[in-house]
């Protein structure tokens, strides 16, 4: 099955945005089941050996950020993963102006994502933040949260493009929240080929008995047993 961009933006304009919001307030993170098809997946896990579509490759050990591998797509980014950003943010943008009300009252985030970018910009930040991860046997994320600058879209996406267990075994996206004098809660969420969990990046609300408070939130990937595994992440800020 072929899918063009026109298919994926309806596709993203017909999920429910109330639905989204509610599995988010109540668990910190929404699956979008099948956003992209087999093809799709195959092909965007496809550029990861090449060198063109990318602006900087990472290598996590050297780091201290885990195992395993990322490469962080240049301007202009490929048609699909452009479409993804633009589409998403446009779904996504009202849930995190409400987010950004219950923390802080901060500025609304504008409804294009074109308006978005050119603040990000205007701040300095002007590398392109989609992402491309590869782990084999051995590899695994640590928890961390996606922050590159002073403005911060609160939601990301990542989009599983290997197929369990015949790709890969082990390698289950994880999640962290750390709420106020109590312990970490940890969240694992079951990924299919194609599809994609909508999380946040450093914080969220929850609504309390009388006031709203902020958790953190972090997210990795646990330890890959067999074989190899792509993700495409998708981030809506740049970066400084």
């Amino acid at each position: 099955m072929s899918l063009s961009s026109s298919d994926l933006s309806a596709r993203i304009a017909g999920l429910s945005q109330d639905a989204l919001a509610k599995t988010l307030d109540d668990f910190g993170a929404a699956m979008v089941r099948e956003l992209l098809p087999h093809d799709a997946c195959a092909n965007l896990a496809a550029l990861y050996p090449q060198e063109a579509p990318f602006r900087s490759h990472i290598h996590m050990a050297r780091h201290g950020f885990g195992r395993g591998e990322y490469k962080y797509f240049a301007y202009p980014l490929p048609d699909l993963i452009e479409t993804l950003r633009v589409a998403l943010y446009s779904k996504l943008a009202p849930i995190a102006n409400e987010w950004s009300e219950r923390m802080s009252g901060a500025a609304p985030f504008p409804a294009r994502h074109a308006d978005y970018i050119a603040a990000c910009h205007a701040a300095g930040q002007r590398r392109p933040t989609p992402l491309l991860l590869q782990y084999v046997a051995g590899d695994y994320n640590c928890l961390h949260q996606d922050v590159y600058g002073e403005l911060l879209f609160p939601l990301q996406v990542a989009i599983l493009l290997s197929r369990p267990p015949i790709d890969f075994m082990g390698g289950e996206f994880v999640m962290t929240e750390q709420r106020p004098r109590m312990q970490s809660r940890a969240q694992v969420v079951a990924l299919n080929q194609g599809d994609a969990v909508i999380f946040p990046v450093r914080e969220r609300p929850v609504r309390g008995a009388k006031r709203d408070y902020r958790v953190t939130m972090r997210h990795g990937v646990s330890r890959v047993t067999f074989g190899r595994r792509h993700t495409l992440g998708i981030i809506f800020h740049d970066a400084t």
